[in-house]
């Protein structure tokens, strides 16, 4: 019933194919750009994939448990929010644009999957909204990454303009959604395994046993919280 009521929907999606002409038009003028972008549209999960373990790396260095509940779900909260993608991309299975629009330029492997949302702007929806609960500046940078990643996927073809601004927001609200549900479960688990030899991955903050008289630890923020 889920799928019948996604498929209803698919009827109803405001018609971009303007926007995507335009963005195709201006692919088609600039020529020295196709190489990095179609590089981008292919291969930035990457960055994301660094930006993610820079969070975790800065989480870290704070001693911040819920910074590091933080940084520990963007991960697990990207691949939630590209598996519930799933359903809708299969529901709607709205056509690419490629083979909608005649004559219109490619520039990567013409796909068979549906096209709505995208699943790179869900992946970078989710990384950016993880990222934001664990630095400000950090979520930044990935915002910056997350924008340019959706128009490549236009300016390659790939995707519709609303493909890509429905996957950015479907990442984001499974990951904010998903956070919100579970950051007290994560939190007491960060606490939890931080007394383990897991912590050097946790925390490069020193033990209730390392530190110096009167300093607040890691393992004291949990039990007084």
């Amino acid at each position: 019933m889920g799928t019948e009521m996604i498929a209803s929907a698919a009827g109803q999606l405001p018609d971009d194919s303007a926007w995507f002409r335009a963005v195709n038009a201006f692919s088609r003028a600039t020529g020295w750009l196709h190489a990095p972008v179609t590089a981008y549209a292919k291969f930035g999960v990457v960055l994301f994939a660094l930006l993610l373990l820079w969070g975790w790396w800065s989480a870290r260095g704070t001693g911040d448990l819920s910074k590091v509940a933080a940084a520990l779900w963007a991960p697990v909260g990207t691949l939630v929010a590209v598996g519930l993608n799933q359903p809708i991309v299969n529901g709607v299975h709205e056509a690419r644009p490629y083979t909608a629009l005649p004559h219109v330029l490619v520039l990567v492997s013409r796909s068979t999957d549906s096209s709505f949302p995208s699943d790179h702007a869900t992946m970078a929806g989710a990384v950016t909204a993880g990222l934001f609960l664990v630095s400000r500046r950090l979520g930044l940078v990935s915002l910056v990454a997350a924008l340019a990643m959706a128009f490549s996927r236009v300016y390659v073809g790939a995707h519709y303009p609303g493909d890509v601004l429905a996957g950015l927001a479907v990442g984001a609200a499974a990951a904010l959604v998903g956070f919100a549900v579970f950051r007290r479960v994560l939190v007491w688990l960060v606490g939890t395994l931080v007394r383990t030899p897991l912590r050097p991955l946790l925390t490069a903050a020193p033990s209730e046993e390392d530190a110096p008289r009167g300093r607040v630890t890691p393992d004291q923020r949990v039990s007084s919280s």
